[in-house]
C-alpha cells in the first residue's frame, strides 16, 4: 500500500487503473486529465452528467452516471480517488473496501502530483488563489517553460481547468478547506491573504492562521514564500512557521514581500521586495509598474478590474520572476490576461446591462468585486447575492450585513451548500432584513423565478447586473445571456 503523505506518481505503476468518484467536480475533472496524461487509465462517476464529464468522455475516459457498487465490478480500478463529499457508505467506496482497494482523497492525490514535479509552485490563501494562479501560469508558458497546471476554475487557453506540460514545473492552487493543502509539498508557496473562511474547519481566525503556517513548513528549505507584505495574519503565520524551523534546525525558506508601496512590511520588516507604482484607473482598469527585485520595471495593463487584482498581479509576478519567467514574458502575460471562468466573467448584454458573475460569496471577496465593478462605466448596480454554506453564513453574519450594506440595490437566494444537513436556523432572509433594518435596501427571494422577475422590473440601459456566489446562482447568468 502506499503511504498518502509520501508517494509520488512514479510510485504508481504506468498503465495502472484509476477511478475517480465525484469525476465532474472542478478540481476531480482536471486530476483525471492529468493522471490520464500521465499514463494511466482513468474512470470516474458522478451523480450528475454535466459538459465536463461529456469532454472527459470524449478523451477516452469511461464515465458512469450513477455511483453503484457495479461500477467498481465493471471498471475494475486499481486505486479510487474520492473527494470530502463522498461519505463512507457510498456503494462505491463500500465496494472498493471489500476489494481491499486502496482509496485516496483527493486532497492526497493532487498531493503526489507536488512531489513527482521537479519545480512546484502552490498557490494559497483565501481569496484570489484561481486568479493569482492563471496568472503565473501564462507568465510561464509566454516564458517558454511548459508548466503543468492544476486550476481551480476554467482558462479558455487551457479549454478546462488544467495544462499537461513539463515533468520540471507544476502550478497549482493550494486550498486550505479541510487542511488539504498541509499534503502538498512546494518550492515556492505563495500565500495571498489571510482571512478567517472555512468555519466549520476554523472556529477562529487563530485555527487559520495556524495551518498557514504548518502549510509554510512544507516549504522547501531553499524555497521561496511569496507573500502580500502588509497583511498581517501573513506575518503571524510566518513567525510561527520560523519558530518551527529554528526549533528543527532548519534553514527558513526566503520570504519575499509584495506591496503596493514603499513602506516597511509587517511580513519581513522591511520593504517589499516587488512592488506596484504610478497606480492609476481608466474607465475601471488598472495601470501600474511592477518593480522587479533588482529594481527593473515593467509597464502593466490589466483586463480585470479591481484593486485586489494589481496584489494579484504582484504576487504572480514574483512567483514566476523567481522561477526564471523574464520581465517581457511577465509583461505580455498580464496584459493578456482577460481572467479565469467566474471571477469577474462578463457573460454579456442583457436588457442594455452588462451581466458580470463572479464566486465572491466571503463577505470580503464581495466587497472587493463591488468596489470594482463600481470603477467600471455604469448607470447603478444591482447585485444578487448567494451565500455559501449556513455556518459560514451564521458565524460572519455581522461582516456580510457591513460589507454588503452599501449596495444601492441588492436581492438575495437563499443560502447554498451541499454538504450540510442543518440550516443552523440561518437564512439569506436575515441579512436582508438586518440591512433593511439600518437604512439599506435588500429584498430575499427564495423562488429562482421571482428572482428574475425582478431583475426584469429593476434593471435599466447602462446598468451592471453582479451576480455574486457559487455556482448555484451563477448560472443565473447564463440565463440571462444563453449565448454568452
Amino acid at each position: 500500500m502506499l503511504e498518502p503523505k509520501s508517494f509520488t506518481l512514479k510510485d504508481i505503476e504506468r498503465g495502472a487503473r484509476i477511478y475517480f468518484i465525484g469525476i465532474g467536480g472542478i478540481s476531480m475533472n482536471g486530476l483525471a486529465r492529468l493522471a490520464k496524461h500521465a499514463g494511466f487509465v482513468v474512470g470516474g462517476s458522478d451523480n450528475h452528467p454535466s459538459e465536463r464529464t461529456a469532454i472527459l468522455e470524449e478523451q477516452g475516459i469511461k464515465i458512469y452516471n450513477s455511483q453503484v457498487a457495479a461500477n467498481i465490478d465493471d471498471f475494475k480500478p486499481d486505486y479510487l480517488v474520492k473527494t470530502a463529499a463522498i461519505l463512507p457508505h457510498n456503494e462505491e467506496v463500500k465496494r472498493a473496501t471489500e476489494l481491499s482497494l486502496q482509496i485516496f482523497d483527493r486532497a492526497e492525490f493532487l498531493g503526489a502530483f507536488t512531489r513527482t514535479y521537479n519545480n512546484v509552485i502552490n498557490v494559497s490563501g483565501t481569496h484570489g488563489k484561481t486568479t493569482t494562479t492563471s496568472m503565473i501560469s501564462l507568465m510561464m508558458i509566454e516564458a517558454g517553460l511548459d508548466p503543468t497546471v492544476h486550476l481551480g476554475a476554467d482558462l479558455d487557453i487551457f479549454e478546462g481547468t488544467v495544462r499537461a506540460g513539463s515533468e520540471n514545473l507544476l502550478v497549482s492552487e493550494a486550498c486550505e478547506f479541510n487542511r488539504s493543502f498541509l499534503n502538498f509539498s512546494s518550492t515556492t508557496a505563495v500565500i495571498t491573504n489571510i482571512d478567517h473562511d472555512h468555519v466549520d474547519c476554523y472556529p477562529t481566525i487563530e485555527d487559520v492562521i495556524d495551518v498557514f503556517a504548518r502549510f509554510v513548513r512544507l516549504v522547501n528549505d531553499e524555497g521561496y514564500v511569496v507573500v502580500s507584505g502588509h497583511d498581517k495574519n501573513i506575518a503571524k503565520s510566518l513567525a510561527e512557521a520560523k519558530a518551527f524551523f529554528d526549533e528543527a534546525g532548519r534553514s527558513f525558506p526566503q520570504i519575499v514581500a509584495c506591496a503596493t508601496d514603499g513602506e516597511i512590511c509587517e511580513a519581513t520588516g522591511r520593504v517589499a521586495d516587488f512592488r506596484a507604482e504610478n497606480i492609476l484607473f481608466k474607465n475601471g482598469l488598472p495601470e501600474f509598474d511592477i518593480v522587479l527585485n533588482g529594481g527593473e520595471k515593467i509597464k502593466v495593463n490589466l483586463n480585470i478590474p479591481g484593486s485586489h487584482n494589481i496584489s494579484n498581479a504582484l504576487n504572480a509576478a514574483a512567483a514566476a520572476y523567481l522561477n526564471g519567467a523574464a520581465p517581457e514574458a511577465i509583461k505580455n502575460a498580464l496584459n493578456g490576461f482577460n481572467g479565469a471562468d467566474g471571477r469577474y466573467t462578463v457573460k454579456g448584454q442583457y436588457r442594455g446591462c452588462d451581466v458580470v458573475v463572479d464566486y465572491a460569496h466571503h463577505p470580503t471577496a464581495a466587497r472587493a468585486t463591488i468596489e470594482a465593478a463600481s470603477n467600471m462605466p455604469h448607470n447603478d448596480i444591482l447585485v444578487v447575492f448567494q451565500p455559501l454554506t449556513f455556518n459560514r453564513t451564521k458565524l460572519l453574519f455581522e461582516d456580510y450585513v457591513t460589507s454588503l450594506l452599501p449596495c444601492k440595490k441588492i436581492l438575495f437566494a437563499e443560502i447554498f451548500s451541499d454538504r450540510e444537513t442543518d440550516t443552523l436556523g440561518i437564512s439569506s432572509k436575515h441579512i436582508a432584513d438586518e440591512i433593511n433594518k439600518r437604512g439599506g435596501d435588500a429584498e430575499f427571494y427564495e423562488v429562482r423565478d421571482d428572482l428574475k422577475n425582478r431583475i426584469d422590473e429593476l434593471v435599466k440601459p447602462g446598468d451592471i447586473i453582479l451576480i455574486l456566489g457559487p455556482e448555484d446562482i451563477r448560472t443565473l447568468g447564463d440565463v440571462l445571456c444563453p449565448e454568452g
